[in-house]
């Protein structure tokens, strides 16, 4: 029996990296091109014949006592559905701990001087191909004799916002007074994404995504800086590395490999039987393996929110933008599951640790 269940699971995976491979060389015939920076135009309408007005405009994060009225009207109208026992985080955001979050925006959280934290740093719009792009600029206060700032663009991903970078900004801007070395010093551009955050959403439904928003970055850079060169170093968090493909150099500390290659496919195949045929170490076999339950089905499990948002944004959006419990048990699930994914077995969801 254990010898027939064995064959049956490796004709199983025999299967899956057969179809894998035919799927494989069925889609990688056309080398992917590098996109021209053609001007696009991402407004409302059709493009303008005149001159687009690219001035750079002071921006400032505020709020009006009737925004404040309507978020706690909405937190104290929540309704929350009772969990499944014992399910801690392993269907999302738990409604138990849902409620103390809740409770904390409503009773503890203070927006107001939030908005003076989010107001710390120079803030802009400027208009680019047809859309206003937020971003925050940030100017070394003192440059050491014969030295000039280097360009700095730092783009966040989803779920995110450029207020995940102030806690380092001084630190590029302003090093030796945080008692580093000030032999690199970085003049720091911190856009929000299109649709992200105080960032217009591109009104166009074809061709918008990250390639397109590289180019508006690139642009960005060039309006905003006194730099007339292309070259500027950038970094960023997972889904905005998408936004830049194409560049003269690379330093990745979390890489991941999309790609597959014929011999990447083998060891998936192979890999759990003949380990040192492809290096793989014991914990690399007790990481990856079996590679249906650790591998394919876990993403399966933590891909269904990426497949609605590519593909149906409208609808997810409706409920999302009516209701801030519904939005804050959306974002908190990642920030638990993608931080350590044995968190979901903790009521927590591990978020307090």
């Amino acid at each position: 029996k254990f010898c027939s269940s064995l064959a049956g699971i490796m004709l199983l995976e025999v299967f899956l990296a057969l179809g894998t491979v035919i799927i494989y060389f069925l889609f990688s015939k056309k080398k992917e091109e590098t996109l021209s920076f053609k001007e696009g135009w991402w407004g409302r309408g059709q493009k303008p014949d005149s001159e687009e007005d690219t001035t750079i405009r002071p921006f400032k994060v505020e709020t009006t006592e009737e925004e404040l009225s309507d978020l706690f009207r909405r937190l104290d109208q929540a309704r929350f559905t009772e969990p499944l026992e014992n399910s801690c985080f392993h269907y999302g955001t738990n409604s138990v701990y849902l409620k103390k979050v809740v409770s904390y925006w409503k009773n503890q959280f203070n927006w107001k001087k939030q908005v003076e934290v989010l107001n710390k740093y120079p803030q802009f719009k400027t208009k680019i191909q047809g859309i206003d792009i937020h971003f925050v600029h940030v100017k070394p206060p003192r440059l050491p004799e014969g030295q000039s700032a280097k360009p700095l663009l730092m783009v966040h991903g989803w779920p995110g916002s450029f207020y995940e970078f102030y806690k380092i900004i001084p630190l590029l801007t302003d090093p030796a007074s945080h008692g580093l070395s000030d032999e690199h010093i970085f003049e720091v551009i911190c856009p929000s994404i299109p649709g992200y955050g105080f960032s217009e959403a591109p009104h166009k439904k074809v061709l918008v995504g990250p390639f397109q928003f590289g180019i508006l970055y690139d642009s960005l850079i060039l309006n905003v800086t006194n730099f007339n060169h292309t070259l500027f170093l950038f970094i960023c968090v997972p889904f905005s590395g998408f936004i830049f493909s194409h560049m003269k150099g690379l330093h990745l500390n979390l890489a991941s490999v999309t790609n597959m290659g014929v011999i990447h496919l083998l060891s998936i195949l192979l890999g759990r039987y003949l380990p040192g045929l492809f290096g793989f170490q014991d914990e690399d076999v007790k990481r990856m393996f079996p590679f249906l339950k650790k591998g394919l089905y876990r993403i399966l499990l933590e891909s269904g929110y990426a497949h609605i948002q590519a593909t149906k944004p409208d609808t997810v959006g409706c409920g999302l933008n009516d209701s801030p419990v519904g939005l804050a048990a959306y974002i908190l699930e990642k920030f638990s599951s993608w931080t350590d994914m044995e968190f979901q077995n903790l009521e927590d969801g591990g978020l307090e640790r």
